[in-house]
């Protein structure tokens, strides 16, 4: 998930833990319309050392990116693994499912796998999540606010969802009878 309007900034900058001592690299984020993006993810059968270094790449590649959340398949895995970091700390979420949702709310979102697109979209204001972590360890989490909705963004790229699948059909017969900005600045 990419923060409306340029990320989410935290104490007047961007929050990136020390990743120093580790071997993590920059992945390549797939962008729409890359066909890994449409499929559902399978299940996580065994959290090996594979593993563990995929989540470390996804955070470095999240936050190079500026972004709060990133599921696998945004990275061309196609595992039910997703990283988040809202600002108060790395999650990760394996397997993860919504076991209740509550309330609803419209709100503005990006995804870093559409760049430059920004649409308000409807989701539950609050969630039970329960999922994996690094560790194998399985939790339930309450979340609300931005940390909801970022996990249920995520959740919807495990199961093949972007957030152009949220748009409704008159904004996308506005996006579709628009100029780009491209064709704008060439004038």
């Amino acid at each position: 998930m990419n923060y409306p309007r340029r990320g989410y900034p935290l104490r007047g900058k961007f929050f990136r833990p020390d990743l120093s001592g580790h071997n993590e690299m920059i992945l390549e984020i797939k962008q729409y319309p890359d066909p890994v993006l449409e499929k559902k993810c399978r299940e996580v059968e065994k959290i090996d050392e594979r593993t563990k270094k995929l989540i470390k790449d996804m955070f470095e590649t999240m936050y190079a990116h500026r972004g709060i959340g990133l599921a696998a398949s945004q990275v061309g895995v196609s595992e039910r693994i997703v990283v988040v970091d809202i600002g108060d700390g790395p999650r990760v979420f394996i397997n993860p499912k919504i076991l209740k949702k509550k309330g609803k709310v419209f709100s503005e979102e990006g995804c870093l796998s559409v760049p430059g697109v920004f649409l308000k979209v409807k989701r539950a204001e609050k969630i039970t999540v329960e999922a994996l972590n690094e560790r194998g360890d399985k939790f339930n989490l309450e979340a609300n606010g931005l940390l909801s909705r970022c996990i249920q963004q995520e959740i919807d790229h495990l199961n093949g969802t972007l957030i152009l699948n949220k748009m409704s059909i008159l904004e996308k017969i506005i996006k579709k009878l628009s100029p780009s900005k491209n064709n704008n600045s060439k004038q």
